[in-house]
């Protein structure tokens, strides 16, 4: 056994063709036609992820424990106890994924942790290796549920109960896949957080840059809009005599990008979700339910196009004679991540021979929710073409041996 210092472990380095093939693996669980996967929080297929991954961390030798929310945390002892020093991300993935989003940040952590104990280095402080539960957000809201859980900030009970979008609830579908654990959650001692994750844009790719030091989230606001209108024929009903509520939905979704684009600077807007009632070729529509994501890494500047949004909203459904309710879905202010470790992400990068580059994240992530308790940063690896949401997501294997060789040291510097 060689208690880990600085010296000691400057040479070690992770093995790529061992994560590589993990990610493969992992990949094959809720695969879909061209590459992608498909693991909706809390399916079977998410099950049998889970099934897989956990086993990892148990062959590992890692003490795993599941919490009551379902997030799965394995443990490696340190040289002293206390709160450990924790990799990790998610394994949850939309309807049409990547291999890398979330499963990256989770196996390189395994990866880091295989490394160290086939090297018999043992850090200071204990390691752990999470995934949380639900972090996307495609089946059940608010994403980075299980974080957010985990560190306090939504009650367990409200959490549970929360319906997804196929009508069942998040307790359920826990104890259906087995994963409705009996640890505590809410309390969380972590010393430090640090996630590997694929950017999800295109910054990296376009300057060539290896990695990036990630220096805060994006806000983000969403909200989920019903209008109401009146069905009618669509060949026989004038235009000025018209309640659309598909117009509506339509105009609205308009004025969210004109919102964006007046603002400037990095706030974006997106209508992801639309459903029209009846959804007939050849009928008005009564009902429109749709969604608007609303982001910015301005606090001030976000609330500024909510407010915009929800004027604008107003107005149209009042010109077009319609009702209009709303509902949030999700809120997080904007995250600055601590500045000690994003300078340790950076300077580790440099000093394993790396380019990198300080940037912000425009997707939201469990690293966000797990800065509220302890000092956090993320680490990014360059997605090619900026793709990711899609089965052709791709990060270049150098690339991720190098986000999992940076992860390595920097958590071997903060536990030890």
């Amino acid at each position: 056994m060689v208690i880990g210092t600085e010296n000691s472990t400057d040479r070690l380095r992770i093995d790529a063709d061992r994560l590589a093939a993990r990610i493969a693996q992992l990949g094959a669980v809720g695969a879909i036609e061209g590459g992608g996967v498909c693991r909706l929080a809390l399916s079977a297929e998410d099950g049998a992820g889970r099934d897989l991954v956990a086993g990892w961390m148990r062959e590992l030798g890692l003490a795993v424990t599941v919490d009551a929310i379902g997030n799965v945390v394995g443990v490696m002892a340190g040289a002293e106890a206390g709160a450990p020093v924790m990799a990790g991300s998610h394994i949850d993935t939309v309807r049409t994924g990547g291999r890398y989003d979330g499963n990256l940040g989770v196996l390189a952590g395994l990866e880091v942790m295989r490394t160290l104990r086939d090297a018999g280095v043992v850090t200071r402080r204990p390691l752990a290796v999470a995934f949380f539960t639900n972090e996307e957000g495609a089946r059940f809201n608010p994403d980075m549920m299980g974080s957010l859980v985990y560190v306090g900030g939504l009650p367990l009970e409200t959490a549970l109960a929360t319906v997804g979008i196929d009508g069942e609830p998040v307790g359920d579908c826990l104890s259906r896949i087995g994963y409705r654990g009996s640890a505590p959650c809410g309390n969380a001692k972590v010393h430090a957080y640090v996630e590997l994750h694929i950017e999800q844009g295109p910054v990296l790719d376009h300057e060539g840059i290896t990695l990036g030091a990630v220096q805060g989230v994006q806000g983000i606001s969403w909200t989920e809009f019903t209008v109401t209108g009146v069905s009618n024929h669509a060949g026989t009903t004038p235009m000025r005599m018209r309640h659309d509520a598909g117009y509506v939905a339509c105009a609205i979704a308009q004025h969210a990008r004109e919102i964006a684009r007046s603002l400037g600077g990095d706030q974006v807007a997106t209508v992801g979700a639309i459903n029209l009632s009846p959804n007939l070729v050849n009928v008005i529509a009564n009902r429109a339910v749709f969604t608007v994501d609303l982001r910015n890494t301005d606090e001030s500047a976000l609330r500024v196009a909510e407010q915009r949004l929800h004027a604008c909203a107003a107005r149209i459904a009042r010109d077009e004679g319609v009702t209009l309710a709303h509902r949030s879905l999700a809120r997080f202010e904007p995250v600055a991540f601590d500045p000690a470790v994003v300078d340790l992400v950076e300077a580790t990068a440099r000093k394993l021979g790396h380019s990198v580059r300080r940037l912000p994240s425009g997707a939201g992530h469990d690293a966000q929710m797990l800065a509220r308790v302890c000092p956090a940063g993320m680490i990014f690896v360059p997605s090619v073409g900026g793709i990711s949401h899609n089965v052709q997501e791709f990060t270049a294997p150098a690339d991720l041996e190098a986000g999992a060789n940076v992860l390595l040291h920097t958590l071997l510097a903060l536990a030890n």
